[in-house]
């Protein structure tokens, strides 16, 4: 086969895909929790490089998703269009989460649309426990990711995730931990109300609360993190 051009379609890419993929690395990826009943066994490290050399296409995208095969659902977060996408896709899209990883990618191409907030907020309200998940997955990204951000936008979200900290669903109270401990690694302004959140999580009476508490109290405290935000400009 040819090597990979931004001209392929979804078809010519998933039969890319088949010809690749190994039963080694699907073996592999279910050690680390991977889903692999429709993974084809191609790692991140071959589907990233194989994105840039695709580049991105919307309409391609949707027709990739639409496969329900992993490794093609990857590609299709990787080269989404985040200013084409609206807001009933992301909804789609959501519904059809059924894994971690899945979740972690396409937060990425979320949290580049201008309504990334409002999802955070409808995902959270949300029962399933991976469109909850991607509420925090999203707001732990959004920490990280997106500089030029307000600190209040994030400050306004620690009540949200003292809300929902006692949701004890693995994938959830991970992610509730997670975007706990990027908010108050972003910045001295935000680190000490993260870290008074989680002292407070960390006392309650509930498990997991006090799990996501411990948590983000160990690495909120940590001397190298601490010597990090004293020397970053605010």
């Amino acid at each position: 086969m040819a090597l990979p051009d931004p001209r392929w379609g979804a078809d010519d890419i998933v039969a890319h895909l088949r010809s690749i993929g190994t039963e080694q690395n699907r073996a592999g990826m279910a050690r680390f929790g991977i889903k692999t009943e429709s993974a084809l066994g191609i790692g991140n490290s071959d589907l990233r490089p194989l994105a840039r050399k695709l580049k991105k296409n919307h309409e391609r995208s949707l027709l990739l998703w639409d496969t329900g095969i992993r490794e093609a659902r990857l590609l299709a977060a990787f080269t989404g269009e985040p200013q084409k996408v609206d807001i009933a896709l992301c909804r789609r899209w959501a519904a059809d989460f059924d894994s971690w990883e899945i979740v972690d990618t396409v937060v990425d191409l979320f949290i580049e649309t201008p309504f990334w907030r409002d999802l955070i907020e409808e995902f959270a309200a949300d029962e399933r426990e991976f469109v909850r998940r991607t509420a925090f997955a999203m707001l732990a990204w959004s920490a990280v990711h997106l500089k030029k951000e307000p600190e209040a936008t994030f400050l306004a979200y620690l009540p949200m995730i003292e809300s929902h900290a006692g949701d004890p669903r693995n994938f959830v109270r991970k992610a509730v931990n997670w975007a706990l401990r990027q908010i108050g690694k972003r910045s001295m302004a935000l680190h000490a109300p993260a870290l008074a959140l989680a002292e407070k999580l960390a006392a309650s009476s509930d498990k997991t609360a006090r799990w996501i508490g411990k948590d983000a109290v160990k690495e909120l405290t940590d001397a190298k993190q601490l010597e990090r935000l004293a020397a970053r400009k605010v």
